[in-house]
Order: structure tokens, then sequence, then C-alpha cells
């Protein structure tokens, strides 16, 4: 991935942009709101300026490490999304986004396919039935299966025009063309459930097609929302949740004489340490 900015200046700031992929990309259009945001939400009572920047970020972290959601919500992203079709119905999954997606019925689409590199070329996983592994595939295998991926782009492309000269309706003549071509769209969505979306994008075991668009979205949002997404990391992205029936193995595991010295030694305020021993109670 590159990072390049745009010659055209909104009106707050210059819109950022990082190439994904062979002709996708991911552009920050606006933004509204940012850590000031979240604490003026949480603090409504009591107005801007009432408290330290320390303050302010312990207040981030208290709201992300206990699930108080409603103040992340005042944060709003818009991003222009160009990905591969196939890419792009994850997106839809993540139904608590706003976006407008480019039509076929209106436009004649680019000839502009995905292509995969060489190096993704992998073994479907046996003990993952959605996902490739993580052996690839023999060198001349790969050479042969990308040149017939391209002969395939470039047979339905031309099968695509070839119907639009015959005057087929756009909306119909659309229909010959595969998952891997590129579609756009503007995608908005409030940072609450931007960093629920992160959390199972930026996983390992995500597609690594949409994985590279999460991570892109992540590095935009990083400097805006600095003291959020640090909390986000800390208590979601790599923080872990246990079941009922973990927790009680893992009380039966510890040690309370060496967990008390590594409490002690931690960097964890008092209050902190009393809230992770309130959880293993």
């Amino acid at each position: 991935m590159s990072t390049h900015q745009s010659t055209y200046q909104g009106p707050r700031y210059q819109r950022q942009r990082i190439d994904v992929l062979n002709h996708g990309h991911v552009t920050l259009i606006d933004h509204m709101g940012d850590d000031s945001r979240i604490v003026q939400a949480a603090r409504v009572s009591y107005g801007d300026g009432t408290k330290s920047v320390r303050e302010d970020k312990g207040l981030i972290d208290y709201l992300m490490r206990h699930r108080h959601t409603s103040p992340f919500e005042q944060v709003i992203f818009t991003f222009h999304l160009k990905m591969p079709i196939f890419v792009a119905r994850q997106f839809l999954r993540h139904r608590t986004a706003s976006l407008n997606e480019i039509s076929g019925r209106y436009s004649v689409m680019r000839d502009e396919f995905y292509l995969p590199d060489s190096d993704n070329l992998r073994y479907q996983a046996k003990d993952n039935k959605q996902g490739r592994s993580d052996e690839l595939l023999p060198e001349t295998l790969r050479e042969d299966i990308l040149k017939a991926l391209d002969t395939g782009q470039v047979q339905a492309y031309q099968a695509y025009e070839a119907l639009l000269e015959q005057g087929l309706a756009r909306e119909l003549a659309r229909i010959e063309l595969p998952l891997s071509l590129y579609t756009e769209m503007y995608w908005q969505m409030d940072l609450h459930n931007l960093f629920h979306f992160l959390s199972l994008r930026l996983d390992s075991h995500a597609q690594y097609e949409i994985r590279v668009y999460a991570e892109a979205i992540a590095s935009l949002i990083q400097p805006i929302v600095p003291f959020a997404y640090e909390a986000f990391e800390e208590h979601i992205l790599y923080g872990k949740r246990f079941s009922k029936a973990e927790l009680e193995i893992l009380l039966k595991a510890i040690d309370q004489e060496k967990l008390q010295e590594a409490l002690s030694a931690s960097p964890l305020r008092a209050s902190r340490r009393q809230e992770f021993l309130d959880k293993l109670s």
C-alpha cells in the first residue's frame, strides 16, 4: 500500500488516500468529531475545557473498558472506497454503515479487475472451510492460474462491451461481469461501529483482501482519534474475553501469591488492579 494526498483541498483538511490492491483505494473524505467530541458527549453536563488532557485520555479509556459505547457514536467518518465486488460484499455485511455504491444500471463499468499477487495463491485450508492455508501453490501452477484469471476477465469485459454495442440495457449487460470487477462506494460509519468492523477485519483470520482495506482505514482514523484508538487496541483489538467455563479453569490454575506479586510490579493504577481482581472473582 502507498499513501497519497490529492490536490483537492476540503473545507477542513486535505483528503487522504491510501492505494490498496492493484486498482483499489481508501480515501478519507470527511469526519465529524475527534477525541474531544467523545469527551464532550460523556461530560455533557460539564462543557468543554473542564478537564486536563490526561484526564480526557483516562475517561476515554474508561468508556472503552466498560463498553460505554454511545459517546463513540458521536464521531463519524466518511470514506470513498474502491474495491473488488467480492470484497464490497463483505463490507455490506456490516449493516451499521450508510453507503452509496456506483450503479451498473446508470454507468458503464470500467475495465478494472482484481488480480491477486502470486504469493497470495494458496491451497484451500483443510481446517477452515472459508479460508486459504499458509501453503503456496507450486510456482508454475500459480503462473497458469494468473494467466487463466486474466484471460477470463478480458473475455468477460469484451462480452460485456459487445452486449452494450448491441443495445442491451446496461442493467442486463452487467450480469456478464465477474466478482473480480472493481466497484466504488461512499461509506459512512460512526466510530463505535467502525471499531467493531476493525476488530473483525483486522483479525488474522479475516480474508487478506478485506484485511488490507481495514488496515488502511485504521491508519487514517488513528491520528484523528489517537486516545480512542489506543483504548480500542488495549481493550478490544488485543484484549480477550473469557467464557464462564474458561474463567473457572483460570481461577483454579492461578497461583494467588504470584498473582499479587505480578500486580504489585505492574504499571496499572490501584483502581485498575482492583478491577482486574473483580473480574477474576
